[in-house]
């Protein structure tokens, strides 16, 4: 057997200090919500169980995690249709150049190094001017989308970039119209792509809080509720709730890991 260098057991170790770095805030939060009912916001832990775990579905002194809750997770799925809606016809516009398509590439990334306070000010100016309120699922869907289609856009320029056109030269020889070769050709092509673009946008949007503090109107995201309970919850049912965020994420990554094998065994098939 071949010895390895020291240099890979150097990477190994750094590896594992930038997982460290990663997780172990989360370590803390993690234990600290499975206290007992006389559990503190700091160690050491008292008792065992899962009883802050439930009080997250619970009335709260102010407000509520699950109604927030239910406004990011319809806000993130809102997000997630619409940024896959643009960005795929949007790339596609830019696989051949037009006049003016330097112009509108930089300006669609342009939101990206803009400040996130900024934006979401603008928008609330807009609407203002428009006299149009501020909802969670208006002004701030058009803040989370400033922030969400650019890197959706930036990918599926990429995949367009990577894409082989003979396979829609093919279709068309073949008697296939432009609807008909994107629908049967094209889109399970790039499905996989389309499944990590749709999470990607979904998590942007799930836990944004620059571009929605001004514009959220009265009802809050969880982020926004979150930060607002941070003044008045003094017990560790607000970390119950990162632990089971933190689950949501991962079983949402799974799901997205999971589809993406599917679809690219059917590819291969």
């Amino acid at each position: 057997m071949k010895k390895r260098p020291l240099s890979f057991y150097f990477l190994v170790a750094f590896f594992g200090l930038f997982v460290l770095f990663m997780y172990g805030p989360f370590s803390a939060i993690f234990l600290l919500s499975l206290q007992g009912p006389e559990g503190q916001l700091t160690f050491p832990m008292r008792g065992f169980s899962f009883y802050w775990i439930g009080a997250v579905f619970g009335e709260q002194r102010v407000g509520s995690f699950v109604e927030a809750f239910g406004r990011s997770l319809t806000l993130g799925l809102l997000v997630m249709v619409l940024t896959i809606l643009v960005s795929v016809p949007a790339a596609m516009a830019f696989r051949k150049k037009f006049i003016g398509s330097n112009l509108f590439f930089y300006l669609t990334i342009s939101s990206l190094i803009v400040p996130s306070i900024l934006i979401s000010l603008g928008i609330g100016i807009v609407f203002s001017l428009l006299k149009l309120p501020n909802h969670w699922y208006t002004s701030a869907l058009a803040g989370h989308l400033t922030w969400t289609l650019p890197f959706a856009f930036l990918t599926m320029v990429g995949v367009f970039n990577r894409f082989n056109p003979s396979y829609e030269e093919a279709a068309r020889d073949l008697g296939a119209g432009d609807g008909q070769t994107f629908w049967q050709v094209v889109l399970p092509l790039i499905s996989s792509s389309l499944i990590g673009v749709a999470l990607f946008g979904f998590t942007l949007s799930y836990d944004e809080f620059t571009r929605t503090s001004l514009i959220s109107g009265e009802k809050n995201t969880l982020p926004l509720e979150i930060f607002g309970m941070t003044t008045n919850v003094t017990n560790p049912s607000l970390y119950a709730l990162g632990t089971l965020t933190t689950a949501f994420s991962f079983l949402m990554i799974g799901l997205a890991l999971i589809s993406i094998q599917f679809f690219t065994r059917r590819q291969t098939e």
